[in-house]
C-alpha cells in the first residue's frame, strides 16, 4: 500500500497542496485526475522524492518512505528524460543496473519490454530518431525496467495514438497483476474510465474525491434511466406515464439484430416506477435495453470539482 498523508506544499505564495490524503492500493491502477495546476505532478515528485513536503509524508507498506525506498520505484516524469543520442536498448540496460539489476537480467527485462511496447526492431536507435509516440512507449519502458516495487506515472498516454494506448494499458494490466500499486495522471478521461480501478480527483491542491472508480460513477448515477424498443412500437404513452420527470425520445437505438433503427426513451423516475415502466413496455412487445444510466466519468468529473 502506497499512502499519502496530509500533503502540503507551497511555492511561495501559492499553495500547491494543503493537506492531500490518498491511497494507492497493491495490484490496482489508480488515476490521478484533475485540471492543470491542480496539484498532481506537485504530489507526484513528493512521492518519488523529488520534492519535499511542507507537512505530511508519504508511506509504503506502512512505513515512511526514504531514498532507499524511492530507489524501487518506477517513474516516468511528465517531461521526457532519457539521453537523446543513447540508443534505446543500451540506456534501458543502463538504467535497470543503476537499480541494482545484473547485466543479463537488465538485458532480458529490457528485450522483453521492447517486444512488449512494439519497439524491438528500434532498440538500436538513438532515442532522438524515434517519434514522439515511441519515445513516450521507450520512457515507459524506463519506468518499469527494473522491475519497480511501486510505479508513478505522470501523463503516460500523452502523444500515444488509440492502438499505442491500447498496448501500453495491457502492459500496465500486465504489471498491476504482479501485485504493485500504480499511480498514473492523465488529462484523457475516457482512458483513465477504462483502465482504472481506482480514482483520485484533486482541485486546488485538495482531494475531492477518492474510491473505486465503479462506485464513484454509481454515487452520481442520480435516477436517470434508459429504455430502448424496436422501431415501430407504439409508445408514445410513455411520456405521459404517472411519476416520470424529464422525459425524452431519440431514434437511432438498437432495434435488434444491430441494426441502429430503434427507439430511444430516456427519463427520471423512482427505481418502482422505473420498473412499471418496464413491465408496460414488455407487456406490449420486446425491449432490446433497459438500464440506469451510469454517468461517464467526464461527468463524475465536472460534479465532483464543481
Amino acid at each position: 500500500m502506497l499512502e499519502v498523508v496530509g500533503l502540503s506544499r507551497s511555492f511561495g505564495p501559492v499553495r500547491a497542496l494543503g493537506g492531500a490524503s490518498f491511497e494507492v492500493k497493491p495490484g490496482r491502477l489508480t488515476g490521478f485526475v484533475g485540471a492543470n495546476g491542480a496539484g498532481k505532478t506537485t504530489a507526484m515528485r513528493i512521492i518519488m522524492g523529488v520534492l519535499r513536503a511542507d507537512a505530511g509524508e508519504v508511506r509504503f507498506k506502512g512505513r515512511p518512505i526514504d531514498r532507499q525506498v524511492d530507489a524501487t520505484f518506477g517513474y516516468m516524469p511528465e517531461e521526457r528524460g532519457l539521453y537523446p543520442k543513447m540508443a534505446v536498448r543500451e540506456q534501458l540496460v543502463f538504467l535497470a543496473q543503476l537499480h541494482g539489476l545484473t547485466r543479463a537480467k537488465a538485458g532480458s527485462n529490457a528485450d522483453r519490454l521492447l517486444e512488449r511496447l512494439g519497439l524491438a526492431e528500434r532498440g538500436k536507435d538513438p532515442v532522438e530518431k524515434l517519434s514522439l509516440g515511441n519515445q513516450q512507449r521507450a520512457q515507459i519502458a524506463a519506468a518499469l525496467v527494473h522491475d519497480p516495487a511501486a510505479l508513478i506515472l505522470d501523463e503516460p498516454f500523452s502523444g500515444l495514438d488509440p492502438m499505442a494506448v491500447d498496448t501500453v494499458m495491457g502492459v500496465l494490466g500486465e504489471f498491476a497483476a504482479q501485485g504493485a500499486p500504480i499511480l498514473f495522471s492523465s488529462h484523457q478521461l475516457d482512458v483513465v474510465e477504462r483502465i482504472t480501478d481506482d480514482l483520485v480527483i484533486i482541485a486546488a491542491g485538495q482531494i475531492k474525491a477518492a474510491g473505486a472508480t465503479a462506485a464513484l460513477r454509481e454515487s452520481l448515477a442520480g435516477s436517470r434511466y434508459r429504455l430502448d424498443l424496436p422501431a415501430g412500437r407504439e409508445t408514445d404513452w410513455i411520456a405521459t406515464f404517472p411519476g416520470l420527470g424529464d422525459v425524452s425520445v431519440s431514434r437511432g437505438g438498437d432495434g435488434g439484430g444491430g441494426a441502429a433503427s430503434g427507439i430511444v426513451w430516456s427519463f427520471e423516475a423512482s427505481p418502482d416506477d422505473a420498473q412499471r415502466v418496464l413491465r408496460q413496455a414488455l407487456a406490449e412487445g420486446p425491449v432490446t435495453r433497459f438500464e440506469r444510466v451510469i454517468p461517464p466519468l467526464s461527468e463524475v468529473f465536472r460534479e465532483v470539482i464543481a
